[in-house]
């Protein structure tokens, strides 16, 4: 009998759909200030719908295409860096925490680190606004700071299988240097369920973000930021609906689509993890 050719699994609607929820707001992002001289108007009359401005404009008379297209960057970029922030720090000390065999540095890693977990972000931001009121960079570093604890839970978590498993146990026998065993194996193991829990936290942090803005606690109020955009424009919403919906839209289809991912994601590596347990 001749073994029949492997037929590749159609890929989900879910999953594709997912993909374009997410890839929507990033090509805005990431396109969308290049494109928007030739493509935003002049400003007009507040909260004007028509006129040459296709979504209208905001209480400052500003295209809100323009606003959309130009928003982007700093909505997302101050989450997606805040997320990779924490987790360089966060899963470098996870990582180490997982790999020593003193109890004593465990706790002198992590006890620390724990003191963050109950302060809620927004509190985090408002005392960095004092000082640092509409500097991204102060904002991403907050945002990043109350999510290195989690990251460094669970990377540890994560990674102490890996880290006392036999093959780590043969690569010390063998002289490996323990940042080959810890970032090259062990690392490794993690990533799967660190990519899961990244879409999750990246949501969480343009959520965060949005907040911050949406309360005045982070850029500037004339910055075109998605958050700052809904926030000068909530009290016009039944006048003026799109300065309001169109980036709202951007950031629920972001977070939505991110979600989807890290849950698809979490569920390969449950399928992997099994598959490879009863091998």
């Amino acid at each position: 009998m001749t073994a029949e050719p492997a037929t590749r699994r159609p890929r989900s609607p879910l999953l594709s759909g997912a993909a374009l929820l997410v890839a929507l707001p990033l090509a805005v992002a990431l396109l969308g200030p290049v494109l928007a001289p030739a493509l935003t108007p002049s400003d007009g009359a507040p909260y004007a719908l028509g006129g040459g401005h296709p979504l209208g404009t905001d209480g400052m008379g500003r295209d809100v295409l323009g606003l959309l297209l130009r928003g982007g960057r700093s909505a997302l970029g101050v989450s997606c860096c805040a997320v990779a922030v924490a987790y360089l720090v966060g899963g470098a000390v996870g990582l180490t925490a997982a790999a020593t065999r003193h109890s004593w540095l465990d706790e002198l890693l992590l006890r620390p680190l724990e003191v963050l977990l109950p302060i809620p972000s927004l509190l985090v931001i408002s005392v960095v606004a004092v000082g640092w009121r509409g500097e991204p960079l102060a904002i991403a570093l907050a945002v990043a700071a109350v999510n290195v604890p989690a990251v460094a839970r669970l990377v540890r978590a994560a990674a102490l299988d890996a880290a006392s498993s036999p093959a780590a146990e043969a690569m010390r026998v063998q002289g490996e240097t323990w940042a080959r065993i810890e970032f090259g194996y062990v690392g490794r193991r993690v990533l799967p369920v660190a990519a899961a829990d990244s879409g999750t936290r990246i949501a969480t942090a343009v959520f965060t973000v949005a907040a911050a803005n949406f309360l005045g606690l982070g850029l500037e109020p004339t910055s075109p930021d998605w958050g700052v955009t809904i926030a000068g424009s909530r009290e016009a919403l039944l006048i003026q609906p799109w300065a309001v919906c169109a980036p709202a839209a951007m950031l629920v289809m972001f977070t939505v689509g991110a979600n989807l991912l890290a849950d698809r994601a979490l569920r390969n590596s449950r399928v992997r993890r099994t598959q490879e347990a009863d091998r």
